[in-house]
């Protein structure tokens, strides 16, 4: 898939008036022509590789500070911003987000940064969770140094034969003197794995399915070999909350063990040449459908893109517990909570089964687009007690034509499935699955007769 082109006017614009410059001394400096400056300034031209490492050459400039949108998470972090009931009213659509962002990126930023600390509660603020999860979603959850050393490892440890886990288990015997033991599930009756170091063991949990087992190992390995560019990212990141930065970090630990046991080049083409085929990719790579999840929403690497997959993993209740948006435009996702109608729900009585679903956003008769997602309860790791989710990976129908699970399902825009962000926060009519009235509608009542639905309400 082609690179985006990159608009950053208002940045550029910024850098000529600390320079006091004007608009044609700039670009006799940049050798470029003031007409074509005067463009990329007004976003009406992107900016090209050699003006960048022109303005790096003339000017004492950060390339990194074009990027100005990832501040609020790009275009996706300010429409969960902006999705806030408060905001209902006043029906700002995605376009005007986007133009928004694109001509005043400092004005957003100041409104992000204003309502995350305020406007949507301190709590939200200074939940640890939420703001690990606002810096995966500002790097797209693509950590392309992790990527490539994954795949150097891969190839060095010969990753790609037959058992995975042999190679990464001679890996910690022969270069961190570990030792891998499989203990009774007694021994470790409320633990997944150990390391203990005294014994030179990592100990596994014997009710660990294979998948988990080498996902373990892998992680091992991640905390022992990357542990200083794991360290580097976390300090750069825009967390105060020490919880975070464990957070964030826990995270790119266990991105450096999928990455690889499913190394990028290798992975990306196995996708293509199957259609994203998920039960064959599952085999092949060795890994539990949660996994593959998360792994299909990495792939942004520079020149070899994949499809821009979200990832979701919902409880019982219906409430997010992981959300990976990557590079996709999935904002039904800013919510706590999910629709009913989801077929993500179905999957909890159907264990292990995989759910097709082609789904639009529908919020009071304004169906916004198109997905096709792919949802399933997994079997577990095995272990004692262990919680029960459905994992949710999805894709825009009009990228979707040619995956493997699309095949037999329309992706019609009428056969689209309708769903909501959730009842509280859902202004569509008429649904009988709704389980509590949406917030900002006067509802209305009608004591000569009883509709269908258990809630009647009027305009906003």
């Amino acid at each position: 898939m082609a690179d985006e082109a990159l608009l950053a006017g208002p940045a550029i614009r910024r850098l000529r008036k600390r320079e006091n410059l004007t608009q044609a001394a700039m670009a006799t400096r940049l050798s470029i022509s003031p007409s074509y400056l005067n463009l990329i300034e007004r976003n009406q031209r992107p900016v090209s590789a050699r003006v960048i490492m022109a303005m790096v050459e003339q000017f004492e400039f950060d390339p990194r500070s074009l990027r100005e949108d990832e501040a609020v998470g790009g275009l996706d972090g300010l429409m969960r911003r902006l999705a806030d009931e408060r905001f209902a009213d006043l029906a700002i659509d995605r376009d005007e987000a986007e133009e928004f962002l694109a001509t005043s990126p400092q004005i957003a930023a100041a409104f992000a940064r204003l309502y995350d600390k305020a406007g949507a509660g301190a709590d939200l603020f200074d939940d640890p969770l939420a703001a690990s999860r606002r810096e995966i979603e500002r790097w797209r959850n693509h950590f392309a140094d992790l990527d490539t050393a994954a795949e150097e490892l891969a190839d060095e440890i010969r990753l790609s034969r037959g058992d995975i886990g042999v190679a990464l288990t001679d890996r910690l015997r022969e270069r961190h003197q570990l030792s891998v033991r499989i203990l009774p599930a007694e021994v470790l009756p409320d633990r997944l794995s150990r390391l203990d170091l005294h014994a030179r063991q990592i100990q596994l949990n014997e009710m660990l399915s294979p998948a988990s087992r080498n996902f373990h190992l892998a992680t091992q390995l991640a905390q022992l070999e990357q542990r200083d560019e794991i360290d580097a990212i976390v300090q750069g990141a825009r967390l105060e909350d020490d919880a975070a930065r464990q957070l964030f970090a826990r995270h790119l630990t266990g991105y450096f063990a999928a990455a690889l046991i499913m190394p990028y080049g290798r992975f990306l083409r196995a996708c293509e040449a199957t259609g994203y085929d998920l039960p064959v990719l599952q085999r092949r790579f060795g890994v539990t459908f949660e996994q593959l999840a998360h792994r299909l929403t990495t792939l942004q690497r520079v020149g070899q893109r994949g499809l821009p997959f979200f990832m979701a993993r919902l409880d019982r209740a219906g409430q997010f517990s992981k959300v990976f948006v990557g590079a996709s435009t999935a904002r039904f996702l800013d919510g706590e909570v999910s629709c009913p109608l989801w077929a993500a729900h179905l999957a909890f009585e159907r264990g292990g089964e995989l759910q097709v679903q082609f789904i639009a956003l529908d919020d009071g008769g304004d169906r916004q687009g198109g997905w096709l997602t792919m949802a399933k309860s997994p079997v577990g790791s095995g272990a004692k007690g262990e919680a029960r989710y459905s994992v949710v990976l999805g894709i825009e129908a009009v990228l979707a034509g040619d995956l493997a699970q699309a095949r037999g399902v329309s992706l019609r825009p009428a056969d689209a499935q309708p769903i909501g962000p959730g009842c509280a926060r859902c202004h569509r009519e008429n649904c009988a699955q709704r389980s509590l009235p949406p917030r900002g509608r006067h509802l209305s009542f009608d004591r000569m007769s009883r509709g269908t639905t258990p809630f009647q309400f009027g305009e906003r």
